[in-house]
């Protein structure tokens, strides 16, 4: 992750996050920043801190990278889903993505 002064274009700091990042979210009052990342985590930033360290990798689920952030709520809410084996790849498809499993859909809500 990139932290930028929107003024002048600095690069501020460059907090470790998990793979795959997806979303950012920021939390005003405690002032900390989550990234939600394809690789099963959830990072937390200290957004108050010198050089924004990241202060916790929580897990999640492997894809939950789609995120929304619900301030009023203070909760983080998570989209996934289950996925089947990946199909070899074919010239008319090189790169092939794996097809959801029917009925693993899930939601999952992260908060204190």
């Amino acid at each position: 992750m990139g932290v930028v002064d929107s003024n002048t274009g600095k690069v501020l700091a460059t907090p470790a996050i998990g793979d795959g990042p997806d979303a950012a979210g920021w939390n005003a009052r405690h002032n900390l920043v989550f990234s939600s990342n394809g690789d099963g985590t959830l990072s937390v930033i200290d957004a108050n801190a010198t050089g924004y360290p990241s202060i916790e990798e929580l897990p999640t689920q492997k894809g939950a990278r789609t995120m929304a952030y619900d301030a009023a709520a203070d909760r983080i809410y998570l989209v996934a889903a289950e996925y089947g084996p990946t199909p070899a790849p074919t010239a008319a498809v090189p790169h092939p993505r794996p097809r959801g499993i029917p009925d693993t859909f899930t939601v999952l809500v992260v908060g204190r």
